[in-house]
């Protein structure tokens, strides 16, 4: 379980304060206008951002004083971050252990990338970006994974296909995942809770 215990967040002159518990394995949508504290919450839980008071305690341990290394959190931020002096398949594979390159490809073929592999970043669309991007984050051993408006650059069609792989993978794997998103149709899909902020 995740706790988020009277956590309270200082940006500029605003304050935004968090007390939420969340069942392990469960799916959290969140939901909110613009500059509410949506990605604040989920950098201050990733350690990228220091709380000013309160704990998160995963499975009853504090992680708030943790390293960003050292939380057990795989983070896909709005921006994908993709190195781009490498291909593809590299991108994916950085920190990644007991993954095979075919388990790789597998995953890649459901989210129809395995054409992109060997490219590098710089010849990928932005759809691509995203989706390399969730690839990485999703197949991480971490067991509480962060996506901030991870379909945002998708079509429909794309956004379907890949919402149900994000699903799938989370729950057959028992990852605990916290997502932004504007749509609904994001909450209904995916969402054990939603929150709105």
């Amino acid at each position: 379980m995740l706790e988020i215990n009277q956590l309270n967040i200082q940006l500029g002159h605003h304050s935004l304060n968090y007390h939420r518990q969340i069942p392990t394995s469960a799916i959290v949508t969140l939901q909110g206008v613009s500059g509410v504290g949506k990605s604040s919450l989920l950098l201050t839980i990733a350690g990228f951002i220091k709380a000013q008071s309160g704990s998160i305690l995963w499975h009853g341990k504090d992680i708030s004083q943790l390293e960003v290394e050292q939380r057990p959190v795989a983070m896909l931020f709005q921006e994908n971050n993709l190195f781009e002096h490498i291909s593809v398949l590299q991108n994916v594979r950085l920190g990644l252990v007991n993954i095979s390159d075919q388990e790789i490809q597998s995953s890649a073929e459901q989210l129809q990338i395995e054409d992109q592999l060997h490219k590098m970043p710089a010849q990928l669309s932005g759809g691509q970006r995203q989706r390399v991007g969730i690839l990485r984050t999703l197949l991480r051993p971490e067991p509480l994974l962060l996506l901030d408006e991870p379909f945002a650059e998708l079509d429909h069609q794309t956004r379907e296909i890949t919402a149900d792989w994000v699903a799938d993978m989370a729950r057959s794997n028992h990852k605990t995942l916290i997502l932004v998103t504007h749509q609904q149709e994001d909450v209904e899909k995916l969402a054990t809770q939603n929150w709105l902020l």
